[in-house]
């Protein structure tokens, strides 16, 4: 299967399902890595993909950082698990809407039994749905007030 990955590219690095091609590629500095991480979250076990999602949220290159955090979401939606070491990388990137880990908190929040998470993520669900609703009230003031002050100029 090997033929069919093209790291100059990036071309069919999704299909990729063989950790030790990855780790080659690591070692030789190969682009795409973030990419091919997608491939090993959608192909291999929780237990082979975390630790090269974890280095690869540790690459150079921002894009493929942020295919590191969108692999490590992937491995949530499928396994409904975190490793130890995925939580770990997660955590020091911190949550929070300016982060790189954004959408992958939030597939993680979705996908993870409450039960199952983390102390600082069950804080972070907590904390993000009451930011979520002040903000819904907010805009819905907002409209409301835009609305009456629409209404009051058609009266005048």
């Amino acid at each position: 299967m090997a033929a069919e990955w093209d790291w100059e590219s990036g071309e069919g690095l999704l299909g990729i399902d063989d950790p030790a091609e990855w780790d080659a590629a690591f070692e030789r500095g190969a682009d795409h890595l973030g990419t091919a991480v997608i491939g090993l979250a959608f192909h291999c076990s929780l237990e082979d993909a975390s630790p090269r999602i974890v280095r690869a949220m540790q690459l150079p290159d921002r894009d493929q950082r942020g295919f590191a955090f969108t692999a490590a979401g992937v491995a949530a939606r499928l396994n409904g698990a975190l490793t130890p070491e995925l939580n770990a990388a997660l955590r020091a990137e911190g949550p929070g809407r300016k982060s790189i880990a954004e959408n992958a908190i939030d597939d993680i929040l979705d996908y993870v039994p409450f039960r199952d998470l983390p102390l600082w993520l069950k804080w972070w669900k907590v904390v993000s749905k009451v930011l979520d609703k002040l903000e819904t009230w907010r805009l819905e003031s907002a409209y409301a007030f835009s609305d009456a002050c629409k209404a009051l100029q058609r009266r005048h």
